[in-house]
């Protein structure tokens, strides 16, 4: 049965140290090929997994960045989980398209905060942009995570499973602790929250990513923001650039993401003109007199 590979292959992927986003991403790429095909992946033989590969990428114009995403869930499947080493594993390549992410401005962000409409929302996205928070990173903070002492946020097993403290504004601060205050959870910090609001106080799972998702979308088409490409996740990306503008030293806005080399922080230099209009107004007053 499906449900019994989809099992073995979580326990694979947890055991590898995979995340939970490339969890659902590795088992969604393998249902879908077993939807394809109307039968259990195990019953799936090479000749048929290469037809699907070649139709994805030359009838169904997937880009490639999901067929990276396909050919790597796939692959960890049959090797890791059903133990088949076949010769079209070796040979699969897909280039990872690396398009700069879109950009919102600070006023942008702000009218898109403005318009959540609940309370809940505006602090669980005030926080993901205030901090350069990851979704699931936020989904996860507990109330003990906080440390108003120090004024920072301890960030527990975010990407590639490293914690990291991050610096917490004060005006955040302010906005978590009336938050808190509307539930009063033991532990977490955005607990899930019936449709009464009371069982948010003895709940053990935090809020879910799709509710937060759509609460951005909502307050982003009601804050009159058109740009394509804009997501919860865009916030963090934001955080970086508007960082930079400010002069923050790059060193540090990478220790703040959690980046593991400096050449992933750098990216949102090319996503900030401050450093293009400074060049110029130093080569007017260079040029000055001529």
């Amino acid at each position: 049965m499906m449900t019994d590979w989809y099992q073995r292959s979580i326990n694979a992927l947890q055991l590898n140290g995979k995340g939970e986003s490339t969890q659902e991403a590795y088992t969604r790429a393998v249902r879908m090929l077993s939807t394809f095909y109307t039968k259990p992946p195990d019953e799936i033989t090479e000749a048929e997994l290469e037809a699907y590969f070649l139709r994805r990428r030359n009838v169904d114009h997937w880009s490639p960045n999901t067929m990276r995403i396909c050919y790597c869930g796939i692959r960890f499947f049959f090797v890791h989980v059903l133990q088949r080493s076949w010769r079209l594993f070796d040979i699969l390549r897909a280039k990872s398209e690396s398009p700069l992410p879109a950009i919102l401005s600070s006023e942008e962000v702000r009218a898109i905060l403005r318009c959540l409409r609940t309370p809940r929302n505006h602090a669980f996205l005030s926080t993901v942009y205030a901090c350069g928070l990851r979704l699931q990173e936020a989904q996860s903070l507990e109330v003990s995570d906080i440390d108003s002492q120090r004024m920072m946020i301890h960030v527990h097993r975010g990407k590639g499973a490293k914690d990291r403290f991050v610096p917490l504004p004060r005006a955040t601060l302010t906005i978590l602790r009336a938050h808190w205050r509307s539930h009063r959870n033991p532990r977490l910090l955005f607990p899930a929250c019936g449709r009464d609001g009371r069982s948010a106080a003895t709940a053990t799972t935090p809020m879910a990513k799709s509710s937060v998702q759509g609460a951005f979308r909502h307050a982003k088409r009601d804050a009159g923001v058109g740009k394509r490409g804009v997501s919860v996740h865009t916030l963090r990306h934001c955080y970086a650039t508007h960082l930079l503008e400010a002069g923050v030293n790059p060193r540090v806005i990478q220790r703040h993401m959690g980046h593991a080399s400096l050449e992933s922080t750098m990216l949102y230099l090319h996503l900030t003109h401050k450093g293009t209009e400074d060049a110029y107004a130093l080569i007017d007053r260079v040029m000055e007199g001529l």
